[in-house]
C-alpha cells in the first residue's frame, strides 16, 4: 500500500525526468511487456501517450488499463503523462 508521502516521492523524483515509455498509434496493448519488464528494473516508469492514440478514449482510461494488466499503480496522471509504481521484489525477501 502506497502512502501519500511515498506518493508524492515518487512524483518529486519523475516529475524533471522524460518519459521512458511512449504510447504510438499501435495503442496500449502492444506496450504492456515493455512496462512490466521496465518495472521490474526500475519500480517507477513515465509514459507519455500520443494524441493519435488515444482517438476516443481519454489518458486515464488508458493508464488503468495498463495499470492493471501490468499489477501496478497508477500514480498521476497529467495530461497525456501518467506515472506507474510496482514494488520489486529483492533477491532476498520471500514470496508470502
Amino acid at each position: 500500500m502506497l502512502t501519500p508521502k511515498m506518493k508524492r516521492r515518487i512524483k518529486r523524483e519523475l516529475s524533471a525526468e522524460r518519459p521512458t515509455i511512449w504510447v504510438g498509434k499501435q495503442g496500449a496493448c502492444q506496450i504492456v511487456n515493455e512496462v512490466s519488464r521496465q518495472l521490474d528494473q526500475r519500480e517507477m516508469v513515465k509514459v507519455k501517450i500520443l494524441k493519435n492514440a488515444l482517438k476516443n478514449d481519454i489518458a486515464k482510461n488508458v493508464a488503468s488499463k495498463i495499470a492493471q494488466k501490468t499489477s501496478s499503480t497508477l500514480i498521476e496522471v497529467r495530461g497525456h503523462t501518467f506515472i506507474l509504481y510496482r514494488h520489486r521484489r529483492r533477491k532476498s525477501e520471500k514470496p508470502l
